[in-house]
């Protein structure tokens, strides 16, 4: 029973070895189509150099993979003492990572390497827009300051009006020295105010060309055809919303308000009291004071204001670098793992069969090990070794004698190498020497 046993598994081998040469043929060829293809993103040159130089690597790539297994699936499955099946294990987990090097990462840029250029271009995308709102709101923060800066000036023209009209403040009417202070300050608001209305239509204008550079990209990551022509509008897209974030980030008005701020009170210049009373006078200068206090309570607000948003992070410039198809595929690495694993099985499946032909061929000398010599020995073995024994009857000698003259040095012969025509001649030598 177990002789038909381990003579199915040895028919079995015999039978499958045509289709195993042809899966290693198959799949060392489908390896070196993928590898071709991601070959042609990563080289330079003419189209016809690309080509040639792609088609090399990937035909070398295909000898290299079906040598390999070959050889491994020749010899592994034969090799059974442990230090020989060590150093195989060893031979074959070199050649699998040179495998996984030349060849699977170039499979996976075939398989995904579209679809990582796009997440590339697509995280790009999510950082530039956030670079734009930051610049955005960095530009605006200084309209914030406009309530308090619209406040202070007409409360500076009201006090103006009230002093002209009634003298609430002097206990004069007309146009003094106070009136004139008060005015001059109800000015420099209003022409802060100006300016702060002003940048804000330059910001806008610039936010809304960012938004459509931004509307720009995302069309082009989306879009279907070529990954290539793409990313290289995608790179001029992103020079240009480049230049539109540097331009909001330089169009922000908080340094200018920060120096308003300082110049309201180390600018602050009072007029001299024109009342002919010296007791007029002595109201002026008690108005212009406050006026004084109230000014420099105000240069300190707004300074303070300013400050913090000039304390805000600034917008860093981004670098764009465009990747190919198989540097991107290495960098989003853990967002493709069903094509990498499709790439390194194609790469690496033939370590299966090897195996199986491993396990097979230790089952078949295990079952042959627990048979009798009898029942071990094939039919050719057979009729040689009784060639063997006619050649050995012929020749006059006794077994031990054939052995002997088989071997000179000894050792034990193996059958095999005993044939008749050798025993014919060593009997005819010795009958010589006899004589």
């Amino acid at each position: 029973m177990a002789l038909g046993a381990s003579q199915r598994l040895t028919d079995s081998v015999a039978a499958v070895e045509t289709m195993t040469r042809f899966a290693l043929a198959v799949l060392a060829l489908a390896s070196g189509v993928y590898t071709y293809l991601g070959a042609r993103t990563i080289l330079d040159g003419s189209p016809t150099a690309v080509f040639f130089a792609a088609v090399i690597y990937s035909v070398s790539v295909s000898i290299g993979i079906y040598a390999f297994w070959s050889y491994m699936a020749r010899f592994y499955p034969h090799v059974t003492t442990r230090t020989g099946r060590t150093a195989m294990l060893f031979v074959m987990a070199a050649g699998a990572a040179m495998i996984m090097a030349m060849s699977s990462w170039l499979n996976a840029a075939a398989l995904a390497g579209s679809a990582a250029v796009e997440q590339h271009l697509s995280e790009t995308v999510e950082d530039y827009t956030a670079d734009l709102d930051r610049a955005h709101q960095n530009a605006l923060a200084v309209q914030g300051l406009l309530p308090d800066i619209q406040r202070a000036g007409e409360r500076f023209a009201q006090l103006a009006a009230v002093e002209r009209q009634s003298g609430s403040l002097t206990g004069t009417t007309g146009s003094g020295s106070v009136v004139q202070l008060l005015s001059q300050m109800s000015a420099q608001m209003k022409g802060l105010e100006n300016g702060i209305n002003g940048s804000r239509e330059q910001v806008a204008d610039l936010f809304t060309q960012g938004q459509k550079r931004l509307e720009t990209m995302r069309s082009l990551v989306s879009a279907p055809g070529a990954i290539e022509p793409r990313a290289d509008q995608f790179s001029t897209e992103v020079v240009a919303l480049t230049g539109v974030i540097t331009s909001l980030a330089q169009t922000s008005i908080a340094p200018s308000v920060r120096r308003a701020a300082d110049d309201l009170s180390i600018g602050f210049i009072a007029p001299v009291p024109d009342g002919t009373a010296p007791d007029l006078v002595n109201r002026q200068n008690q108005v212009m004071d406050t006026v004084r206090a109230s000014v420099s309570a105000q240069s300190k607000a707004l300074g303070k204001a300013a400050d913090e948003i000039l304390s805000r992070p600034r917008v860093e410039e981004r670098r764009f670098v465009p990747l190919s198809a198989a540097a991107a595929v290495l960098h989003y690495a853990q967002d493709f793992i069903p094509a990498w694993a499709g790439a390194i099985s194609i790469d690496l499946l033939p370590g299966v069969m090897v195996f199986i032909l491993a396990v097979v061929h230790g089952a078949i000398r295990r079952q042959e090990e627990g048979l009798p010599f009898a029942e071990r020995i094939t039919a050719a073995e057979l009729l040689q070794a009784l060639q063997v024994q006619r050649a050995v009857v012929a020749s006059g000698m006794t077994m031990e004698e054939a052995v002997a003259a088989a071997e000179p040095d000894g050792d034990l012969a193996e059958p095999n190498n005993i044939t008749s025509i050798d025993l014919k001649s060593r009997a005819r030598d010795r009958s010589h020497e006899d004589r």
